[in-house]
């Protein structure tokens, strides 16, 4: 091993460790609010560029803002009069920080379904009507141009049944008027959606939307500065505004790591484009964060005298539940962002979710699902092994072919290859139960961090398998206990693993438990939880395994 792999392998994993601390600090922190001091929406949040509507003797004067709840079982909705839409979704079956029920849109920056003609700008001034026992609520706002916006919110199901995360919406545009109006393109809103716990990771916090049989998005990141580290070439400044076209847009969302509110146009609906901004979300355990928003554009109607048009969404608020999401439509479980090795991910999900049915317990669930999952590799695994301890018997051979040839590298070759014929080894079956784990590994790294069915499930001093399972803070460090013991795992398994190669090459396997540290550190305790798993279980059958009789060379 020259100098130089030496110097790749440990810029390697600086950067792995430099990840871990960018994710987490990548934007400076904005100036902190004063105390007593309540956020307060400005006037061109909600400035409009319709004019006002003018007091009529028909109809009462718009009150100060007031909110309306409507619920379906387990959810509550909040309206805003105002702004016409909903200020918040509270889940009563999920908890947040310091034990309170999770608030989607939390921030209130811009309700769910509020309507308005520039990115950001929502549109105020709606007179609202509820009525809870049919589970609807009614907006209306009248413009001096004649221009009548109605939006009608309505539950499809209020008792709560499988539809309680859904609200229909429907908007309808009048000409009151004398003459033709062009109503100027419109988005409907996503709301916004920020972190609920302190811990959550920025890059969960995404902006998605779909397109044809696609999905594009973009994470809170996207907003700030970026530059080339170490270097310091910056690559572009803060961006305001995310704004992108594509034919045939089904649908758009927010989501933070484990929930998400998904906004879906009727069928055919006139959508032109999408947007998102970011925003300044309510701190989490004294910590600064940043939230996203965004909004569907849709092109506005041309309206005769008299005439309207009616345009239809259905929303979604709740949490990242793969078959709720496919019943949305065909391509809405794309939110859950499983990446490459999706397939592997739902497999896992549910096959994970279906152990969950017998043993009741997700932590269980993981290991059963493990031992399951090794147990099927285990003719690999041993093969694997006896390969590695011929490999390991031709080791002498090998050190004197390697100095006997160290000046001709093409005939050392020739010559080891000649050996691993003659002996009948193959020198990658070692790898192969590596290069079969690692789509596991990575599947599990997914589904664990977007799936919500291991929030506050625990595990023995783990409170969240969804959370770091850190027990105590040293110098501000978090002491993550199941990641150190997966790392121990990793290295016991390597010490009694039969050795391969040259001494330089079995020591820089010593950096695998490493790398895997950096990984898993601050991610869900349930990814570190499946490692140690499976590191056990290797460990079992290679004890088991070790006294069996060797080919000798």
């Amino acid at each position: 091993m020259d100098r130089k792999s030496w110097i790749a392998i440990i810029l390697s994993i600086a950067g792995l460790f430099a990840w871990q601390w960018y994710i987490s600090k990548y934007y400076p922190q904005p100036e902190p609010v004063p105390a007593g001091t309540a956020p307060a929406a400005t006037p061109e949040r909600f400035a409009s560029p319709i004019a006002p509507i003018p007091a009529a003797p028909s109809a009462p004067p718009i009150m100060a803002p007031k909110a309306q709840s409507l619920e379906s079982g387990d959810v509550e909705f909040v309206f805003n009069n105002d702004t016409g839409g909903i200020e918040q979704v509270v889940l009563r079956m999920h908890m947040g920080e310091d034990s309170e029920h999770v608030a989607l849109n939390r921030s209130r920056t811009m309700p769910v379904g509020a309507l308005g003609f520039e990115p950001g700008e929502v549109l105020g001034g709606f007179s609202m009507n509820a009525d809870k026992a049919a589970g609807r609520v009614l907006f209306q706002k009248r413009q001096a141009d004649g221009l009548e916006i109605s939006k009608r919110f309505s539950l499809p199901d209020t008792a709560g049944g499988k539809n309680q995360y859904l609200v229909d919406l429907e908007i309808v545009f009048r000409n009151t008027g004398a003459e033709a109006l062009t109503v100027p393109d419109f988005f409907v809103g996503t709301g916004g959606a920020a972190p609920i716990h302190a811990l959550d990771l920025p890059m969960y916090t995404r902006f998605d939307w779909g397109h044809e049989s696609s999905m594009s998005n973009i994470d809170v990141n996207w907003f700030g500065a970026s530059s080339i580290p170490l270097i310091g070439i910056q690559l572009h400044g803060e961006r305001e505004l995310y704004l992108e076209s594509e034919p045939e847009i089904r649908w758009a969302s927010v989501a933070s790591q484990y929930f998400c509110t998904i906004l879906t146009p009727a069928p055919g609906s006139p959508t032109k484009s999408v947007w998102a901004k970011r925003f300044d979300a309510p701190k989490l355990d004294g910590q600064e964060i940043f939230g996203i928003q965004g909004g569907l554009i849709q092109a506005g109607p041309i309206l005769e005298p008299g005439a309207s048009e009616t345009r239809t969404f259905r929303i979604y608020s709740g949490p990242k539940e793969l078959p709720r999401l496919r019943e949305l439509g065909p391509t809405q479980d794309q939110v859950m962002n499983f990446g490459i090795f999706g397939f592997v991910s739902e497999f896992l999900l549910w096959a994970m979710n279906s152990i969950h049915g017998f043993v009741g317990s997700y932590a269980a669930s993981i290991i059963v699902l493990t031992i399951l999952i090794k147990s099927f590799l285990w003719p690999v695994q041993n093969k694997a092994t006896n390969e590695m301890r011929k490999m390991a018997l031709l080791s002498p051979k090998m050190t004197e072919m390697r100095e006997k040839f160290k000046d001709d590298p093409q005939k050392m070759n020739q010559e080891v290859m000649k050996l691993y014929k003659e002996y009948g080894v193959n020198p990658l079956s070692g790898c192969l139960p590596m290069l079969i784990q690692i789509p596991i590994f990575f599947g599990f790294y997914s589904m664990l961090g977007t799936a919500i069915e291991l929030r506050n499930s625990s595990f023995f001093w783990v409170h969240d398998l969804s959370q770091p399972d850190t027990i105590a803070h040293v110098l501000g460090f978090p002491v993550n206990v199941l990641p150190i013991v997966m790392a121990g795992t990793m290295v016991w398994q390597m010490i009694i693993t039969p050795k391969t190669g040259d001494a330089m090459q079995q020591r820089i396997f010593y950096f695998m438990p490493v790398i895997f540290l950096a990984f898993c550190y601050n991610y869900a305790s349930g990814l570190a939880l499946y490692w140690t798993t499976q590191n056990i279980f290797s460990i079992v059958q290679l004890y088991l395994t070790r006294n069996k009789a060797a080919a000798h060379a």
